[in-house]
């Protein structure tokens, strides 16, 4: 039988999504909770990674299973797994159902609290920036990164390369309330690293500490790498769309 499960959790603890050597991943404890349950090794298959530190609201991941008579899988796994990470929902899916492959786009988003002090209740949740930051000219840069484009220069190395690095960001929308500044990502792939390298750049145009034309530039063919990266505690992935 194959499960969908729709996955929140607080990135803090955790070394991402990825199994890896040394476990404390997200993938780790829901394979141990199902190896719990199951009586055997079963694999997690994500819609996609996160890096150490990042946080999920709405990750999406399938699983083969042994059908285990009436079990509620939601209350079981959510039993055998910490508490910073939850099942949402578990439920039958189609055999063909993927995770990962039958996915048509994404949304994340990314905070920021810019101010002098941060709230307590947002440690390890949002970027701390006390320098004012320019909405306008933020918005006026995300604008040249919607549209389809080369996003190259906006990928971290992961170690083998990327064949296909196009990809298309149907909007950006950036939001002010009070203290806090949300980046919201609409697109339909996102490449290692991208989100947390294209707020970058848009935060340093919002410090006017580069000019509005160096989108631009970072798009053009052969560009050099984007190199400023926010900090993973700011991005949550809010939902996979299928």
């Amino acid at each position: 039988m194959r499960l969908r499960l729709l996955i929140a959790y607080d990135g803090s603890p955790f070394r991402g999504w990825q199994s890896q050597a040394g476990g404390r991943t997200v993938q780790d404890h829901l394979e141990a909770a199902f190896a719990t349950l199951c009586g055997e090794r079963v694999v997690v298959h994500g819609a996609g990674r996160t890096d150490a530190g990042v946080h999920a609201l709405g990750q999406c991941a399938h699983a083969e299973v042994k059908r285990q008579g009436k079990l509620d899988w939601t209350a079981a796994l959510n039993a055998n797994l910490p508490r910073e990470i939850r099942v949402l929902r578990c439920v039958p899916a189609p055999k063909d159902f993927h995770a990962r492959f039958c996915a048509k786009g994404k949304i994340y988003v990314y905070r920021i609290w810019n101010g002098p002090v941060l709230s307590p209740f947002e440690l390890r949740r949002a970027w701390r920036l006390t320098e004012p930051l320019d909405i306008e000219a933020m918005r006026q840069a995300a604008r040249l990164l919607e549209g389809s484009h080369d996003f190259r220069t906006f990928a971290a190395n992961r170690g083998k390369p990327v064949h296909d690095t196009v990809r298309t960001i149907y909007s950006i929308a950036i939001t002010r309330k009070g203290r806090l500044i949300t980046l919201k990502y609409h697109g339909n792939g996102f490449l290692y690293k991208m989100v947390r390298l294209m707020t970058g750049a848009l935060v340093k145009i919002g410090l006017g500490r580069t000019p509005l034309g160096s989108i631009a530039g970072y798009l053009e063919a052969g560009a050099s790498k984007c190199s400023f990266a926010a900090p993973a505690e700011g991005l949550y992935l809010v939902r996979v769309i299928y």
